[in-house]
C-alpha cells in the first residue's frame, strides 16, 4: 500500500471500522462519510466509489493485519508460531470475531474482480509471510490452507480454531527438525 497523507488514513481507518462493525451491504454512501468525519467531496476525492471506499478499507486492513502478526515476531522470547497465532488470537478476538473481512466483503460484491483480486492478494501474501517466518518455503498452500481453516472456522469454534491450527503447524515443524 503507498503511503497515505493523514486524511487518507483517516478515512481509511474510519471506513475498515464502518465495514467490521455494520457490513458492506447495508450502509450507504452518506452513513460512510458520517463514518469518515469529511465532507462528501473529501470521501469522494479519496474513494471515488463504493467499491473504491472498500478496497481502501481492505487496504488499509491488510497492512494493519500483517503488523499486528509479524512486526513483534524477533521482540518475542516465544517460539516463533506460538507467538504468531497468540497474535492472530487477539486480531480475531479483537477486529475479526465474526470471521475475515476480505471474505465477507467478496461475499456481499460477488461479481466484483478487484476484490476478489484483492482478497487472493492478501491471503497469498500472508502465506508467504508465514512461511517465510516460520522457515516453512515451499509449505505456503499448507500454510494458506491452515490459516484460511483457522479464519473461517472462528465464529464456530473461537480458541479452539486457534489450538488446533497451531497443532497443525507444530507438526509441520518437528517432520522439519533434525
Amino acid at each position: 500500500m503507498s503511503t497515505m497523507n493523514k486524511t487518507q488514513e483517516k478515512i481509511a481507518s474510519a471506513l475498515e471500522t464502518a465495514f467490521a462493525q455494520h457490513g458492506f451491504a447495508k450502509q450507504g454512501v452518506d452513513a460512510l462519510k458520517e463514518a469518515t468525519g469529511v465532507s462528501l467531496r473529501t470521501l469522494y476525492k479519496y474513494c471515488p466509489s463504493k467499491e473504491a471506499m472498500i478496497i481502501t478499507a481492505l487496504e488499509y486492513r491488510h497492512t494493519r493485519y500483517l503488523n499486528t502478526i509479524f512486526n513483534s515476531l524477533n521482540d518475542s522470547d516465544s517460539p516463533k508460531a506460538e507467538h504468531i497465532f497468540n497474535q492472530i488470537e487477539f486480531w480475531m478476538s479483537e477486529y475479526a470475531p465474526s470471521g475475515c473481512l476480505f471474505h465477507n466483503a467478496v461475499a456481499a460484491y460477488p461479481n466484483s474482480e478487484a476484490l476478489s483480486r484483492l482478497l487472493a492478494r492478501h491471503k497469498f501474501e500472508v502465506a508467504t509471510n508465514l512461511a517465510q517466518a516460520l522457515n516453512l518455503k515451499g509449505y505456503e498452500d499448507e500454510l494458506l490452507l491452515i490459516h484460511e481453516g483457522l479464519m473461517q472456522s472462528w465464529p464456530l469454534l473461537g480458541n479452539k480454531a486457534l489450538l488446533v491450527a497451531n497443532k497443525l503447524v507444530s507438526e509441520y515443524l518437528e517432520d522439519r527438525s533434525p
